[in-house]
């Protein structure tokens, strides 16, 4: 079947590196959360999906309100500095937001790859002086930590919470995925979090397969690696996980009915977890 071309219209909000011909994940994810920055190559893509798996923009939402109790969970435990990898395109209850509403004094440096996420974060953060943004690929750990944004705002010294929601299925096994989750432990001091979601075909069954080949065949650079609970629950070696555990991003200590999807499915479409440093490790 021949290829489908889209005409695209460049907005001004378009960086010109970008190519607005092949999908991105991040757009796509910007549209299922209703965001307007995103083109109809990442409407199709999000969509063949949905239709696979319906409700899907409930699977983002679910995934939009963990991260916003965990956020929360952190900063009641006295977290007042955020780290967050793969933080895509601004939409609503962002890390800083969230974290700000708690204490206003709380520092936030988002970490993304995507010239439309990191040039709109820039606006938003515009007048911020708690919160940055840094243009870096999450393998490249030296470059992140070692960012002038996070001299500036992070105090490495101290616990800090790291967040990464639905970016470790796009690092493949060979990349060593729990490595790179470790060297960023590594860094942190004891009584840092992690709080990180997972898609999973646990669940949602060949699905989840079909979807992460739909992506791989549409030309966009991202590739979904799929894995099961025992596979997911590896990344957090070396961190004592909080109650419940890794389990449905629903179920993680849900606050009310927005956090929970009536699409039984999307409850458990991805997997999601806290874990902290152990004060007590060797070291």
């Amino acid at each position: 079947m021949a290829k489908k071309v889209f005409a695209v219209v460049r907005s001004d909000w378009v960086p010109h590196s970008v190519d607005v011909s092949v999908p991105s994940i991040a757009r796509a994810y910007d549209f299922m959360l209703g965001g307007a920055h995103n083109f109809a190559v990442d409407r199709e893509i999000a969509l063949k999906i949905d239709r696979m798996m319906p409700g899907l923009r409930a699977g983002a939402r679910v995934n939009r309100a963990f991260l916003g109790r965990a956020v929360r969970f952190m900063a009641a435990r006295g977290i007042r500095q955020f780290l967050d990898i793969g933080s895509g395109i601004p939409t609503v209850s962002n890390v800083h937001e969230v974290a700000q509403a708690v204490d206003p004094a709380c520092r936030v440096v988002y970490v993304d790859r995507d010239p439309i996420a990191v040039a709109h974060s820039e606006l938003m953060l515009t007048g911020n002086d708690r919160a940055a943004i840094v243009r870096a690929d999450m393998r490249d750990v030296e470059g992140v930590l070692g960012s002038p944004q996070v001299a500036e705002l992070l105090d490495l010294t101290e616990p800090v919470g790291l967040l990464m929601m639905l970016m470790l299925h796009w690092i493949p096994d060979e990349w060593g995925p729990g490595e790179l989750v470790a060297r960023y432990r590594d860094a942190l001091a004891p009584g840092s979090y992690l709080a990180a979601s997972h898609v999973s075909a646990d669940h949602v069954g060949r699905p989840m397969h079909t979807a992460a080949e739909m992506i791989r065949d549409s030309g966009s650079r991202d590739r979904m690696t799929v894995r099961d609970h025992t596979g997911i629950l590896a990344l957090f070696d070396g961190f004592e996980l909080v109650e419940p555990g890794l389990v449905g991003c629903a179920e993680w200590r849900p606050e009310g009915p927005g956090d929970i999807s009536d699409e039984p499915d999307m409850n458990m479409l991805l997997y999601a977890g806290v874990g902290r440093v152990n004060p007590r490790r060797p070291g």
